[in-house]
């Protein structure tokens, strides 16, 4: 488990972090949101001791990191996957790791046939792709065999093969009880793979609930509604309470009415119908609305403002 308590973070005049608090429990993948400069990669670094909090404080398993015996055996890592020497193989690089920690070396051929690099393992690793980095990232991440697993964008440079591959890893290492962490900027991807999330802005906590709770708070599922009969239907449904939005000459995009009361408006006006679909809320859509006006960096959309779910820097 990894818990993280009124964490507070200053960089001169600037706030990345600020009264950050959280749980991540285990048996579950829990993402981790926020827009460039929200402070998740600030975040992760004081989780792992690379940066010292100004407040507050976190542990794993109940100990700070700095205080752990053997780290790798106890939290896995993937920070920066190509943060290793150039002029080594991957075996080399995963072998000094073990020695440190007195891993032997069958757990090296272990993670390297577990990530699919056992064919390359021998090869430098400054020769390698930037999905062929994040695989041996992952591997030293997997190394120690940890309970606590803390990923930041694992699935960068991988190919869609290589992106299933992680998400199914993901879930079988939840699933076997383990606590895994996960940042990432790919929306669909995390709808898909996370069962809660932590979505934070200008480095404070927006949200820490279940992934079909933050999109179910953020926005209402619609109604896609085709109609010959588009205008006259438009004005019973708001008559009946709905708002509507047309969406070209003959479909209509409604809220605020299920398609079943549509569909009952439509008969009892004689109207035709061509189409009710449901439309369903996304993950990237909610993560927009949410966390909008704690963007950082943004352009000009010229759209609305962001409502918070409870209570923002990188």
């Amino acid at each position: 488990m990894i818990e993280a308590k009124n964490l507070t973070k200053r960089y001169g005049d600037k706030i990345a972090v600020q009264d950050l608090s959280f749980t991540v429990k285990p048996g579950v993948v829990t993402g981790f949101l926020g827009a460039n400069g929200a402070g998740k990669s600030t975040t992760m670094r004081l989780l792992l001791g690379l940066d010292r909090a100004d407040e507050g404080a976190s542990s794993i398993d109940g100990r700070r990191y700095q205080d752990l015996e053997r780290p790798l055996s106890t939290v896995g890592a993937l920070l920066e996957a190509r943060a290793v020497h150039t002029g080594r193989s991957a075996y080399s690089h995963l072998l000094c790791l073990a020695q440190t920690q007195g891993i032997g070396k069958k757990r090296v051929e272990e993670v390297l046939s577990t990530v699919g690099l056992q064919d390359v393992a021998k090869k430098r690793a400054g020769g390698f792709s930037l999905g062929m980095g994040q695989r041996l990232g992952l591997a030293a991440a997997l190394l120690g065999d940890p309970a606590v697993l803390i990923l930041d964008e694992p699935v960068n440079g991988l190919d869609p093969e290589g992106i299933l591959w992680i998400r199914n890893l993901m879930k079988q290492l939840a699933a076997e009880g383990r606590t895994v962490f996960v940042s990432s900027h790919l929306m669909n991807e995390m709808a898909v793979t996370a069962e809660h999330l932590i979505v934070i802005g200008r480095g404070r906590l927006m949200a820490d609930c279940s992934t079909q709770e933050f999109i179910d708070r953020a926005r209402k599922d619609a109604v896609l509604v085709q109609s010959p009969d588009a205008d006259a239907l438009a004005q019973a449904i708001a008559r009946a309470g709905g708002v509507v939005t047309p969406n070209g000459t003959q479909e209509l995009i409604v809220a605020d009415l299920d398609a079943a009361r549509i569909g009952e408006i439509a008969a009892q006006e004689g109207l035709v119908l061509h189409g009710v679909t449901t439309q369903r809320g996304s993950l990237e859509e909610a993560f927009m609305e949410l966390t909008r006006e704690s963007v950082e960096y943004s352009a000009d959309t010229g759209k609305g403002t962001n409502s918070k779910v409870t209570g923002g820097s990188k």
